[in-house]
């Protein structure tokens, strides 16, 4: 039996260089295009769930084929800390979570013809307390564009956080131990 092909619904070059960790390369990306909008009162991990399974849906899924979507939500309390509109939104963020902890949502799912497997990683962050100098030099990087909460752990901003709980590679957006596992149960080998 030839293993299934491997198909990636995400632009994120991070979600690559992460699969690459597990020997792993798309045979295609296949980002779709969904409303991201939160519901009304929706919860961060909820929400996450629902983004990671609605781009699974979302998606063509052919004969010989597991399609991998995840979604990666920040939280502050109940609070959901999306993709920044702009340097300013980006800024305000920052603000918010200076100095304080706060939890990073990734959930992911694995889809074939037949099935759908999910996973969701909660892990807490801490970020150290940031001057107004820091926030804007961190902005003029334009690191903090199209990532939710504003800021990348594995870019310029990993110098603001001094602790985490959990898992570095799902604040980066793909956990690497839960998506081999999935990915396993659909069909593909990691590391052939």
């Amino acid at each position: 039996m030839t293993q299934p092909h491997l198909i990636l619904a995400s632009g994120s070059p991070r979600r690559l260089e992460l699969l690459a960790q597990l020997g792993l390369t798309p045979h295609a990306i296949r980002a779709p295009d969904i409303d991201e909008t939160p519901a009304k009162a929706e919860l961060p991990r909820p929400y996450c769930i629902r983004m990671a399974r609605e781009k699974a849906q979302a998606s063509t899924v052919g004969e010989g084929e597991v399609i991998l979507c995840a979604d990666t939500t920040v939280a502050l309390g109940r609070r959901i800390l999306g993709k920044p509109d702009d340097a300013e939104e980006a800024a305000a963020f920052l603000r918010k979570l200076a100095g304080r902890r706060h939890k990073v949502i990734t959930a992911v799912s694995v889809r074939n013809s037949d099935r759908l497997w999910e996973r969701n990683v909660v892990s807490t962050v801490k970020m150290k307390t940031l001057s107004d100098d820091e926030i804007a030099g961190y902005i003029a990087t334009g690191d903090w564009q199209g990532k939710a909460g504003g800021y990348a752990i594995q870019g310029p901003a990993g110098a603001f956080i001094p602790w985490i709980e959990g898992s570095y590679s799902a604040i980066m957006g793909l956990p690497v131990a839960e998506t081999a596992g999935l990915l396993q149960a659909a069909g593909i080998k990691v590391w052939a």
